[in-house]
C-alpha cells in the first residue's frame, strides 16, 4: 500500500528539513506552498518533495489541494513544525500493511514543545492518517478539521511537535494569524467588543493554558507560554475591536 505526505508550508526554511526527514519512509511527498520567500521551496525540491503551489492562506484549501494531487491509497498529513518518531513510523507501516477494512483513519498523540525544548504537559490526539478514498475533504479557515466516513483507530508512538520555538517566531505568527482570527469572528458577527470582554478572554486563555493543561508543571517556561496565550488573545481581539469600531464609523 502506497502513502503520500501532505504538508502545508511557507518561509519554513529553518525547520522544514527535519520534518521532510522523518517522512523519507512515505512513497511520494507533496509541499503545498503558499508563497515562501526564503528557501523552503529550494530545500524541499532538493530532499525529493513535489512542490504545489498556491495563493491561498486558507488551511483546508491547502490541504485539500494536496489530497487532490496525492497518489497514495494512504495520505498522511503533517506541518513543517512536526517530526514523526521512529515508533510512530514504525506503526503507521504496521497499520497501512494490515489495512483493516472498517477503518478510514488514524488519530496520531502528538506531544508539544514550547521555546525549543519544554515538553508540554497535554497530548492532543488528532486525526492525521487516511484511506485516500474516505477522505472527503477538509473544513474550516484557520482551525481545520477532516470529513471523515468511516471508522477511527489510533496509532502507537507520537508526533513531536515544535511549536513556539523562540519569543521572535511567536511574534510573528501572532501578528500574522490573529489577524485571520479576527477577520473569522468579525464575519461571524461577533458581539460588539466592550471593555469587559478583554479581561475574560485574556484570563480564559491564561487559565486554560496554566492551569487546565498543565502549564504549571513546566515552570518558568510553562508561565511564559501561559502569559503569551492570553496576550495573543489580546491581540486577536483588540483587531477584533478595531474592526468593529470602522464599520460603525461607515454605519
Amino acid at each position: 500500500m502506497k502513502i503520500s505526505v501532505v504538508i502545508i508550508a511557507k518561509n519554513a526554511q529553518d525547520q522544514i528539513k527535519e520534518c521532510l526527514s522523518s517522512v523519507s519512509f512515505a512513497n511520494e511527498v507533496l509541499v503545498v506552498d503558499s508563497g515562501s520567500t526564503d528557501n523552503t521551496i529550494e530545500i524541499a525540491k532538493g530532499m525529493g518533495a513535489k512542490i504545489l503551489g498556491c495563493k491561498t492562506a486558507d488551511f483546508s484549501e491547502m490541504r485539500n489541494i494536496g489530497l487532490e494531487k496525492a497518489a497514495g491509497e494512504w495520505v498522511l498529513y503533517i506541518d513543517t513544525d512536526e517530526v514523526i518518531s521512529p515508533e510512530l513510523e514504525a506503526d503507521i507501516k504496521l497499520k497501512i500493511s494490515s489495512n483493516e477494512p472498517n477503518i478510514a483513519a488514524y488519530k496520531v498523540k502528538r506531544k508539544n514543545f514550547y521555546l525549543g525544548k519544554h515538553e508540554w504537559p497535554k497530548i492532543e490526539k488528532l486525526e492525521r492518517l487516511f484511506k485516500r478514498n474516505f477522505l472527503k475533504g477538509w473544513y474550516g479557515s484557520l482551525h481545520e478539521s477532516p470529513i471523515i466516513k468511516g471508522e477511527i483507530g489510533e496509532l502507537e508512538g507520537f508526533l513531536l511537535h515544535y511549536t513556539h520555538r523562540n519569543l521572535t517566531l511567536m511574534l510573528a505568527k501572532t501578528i500574522e494569524w490573529s489577524k485571520v482570527e479576527a477577520q473569522l469572528r468579525f464575519k461571524a458577527n461577533h458581539p460588539k467588543m466592550s471593555w469587559w470582554r478583554f479581561p475574560r478572554v485574556m484570563f480564559t486563555a491564561f487559565f486554560d493554558s496554566y492551569v487546565k493543561q498543565g502549564g504549571w508543571k513546566v515552570g518558568t517556561a510553562g508561565l511564559v507560554e501561559s502569559i503569551y496565550q492570553s496576550f495573543s488573545m489580546f491581540v486577536t481581539y483588540a483587531r477584533l475591536w478595531e474592526m468593529q469600531a470602522k464599520k460603525d464609523k461607515k454605519l
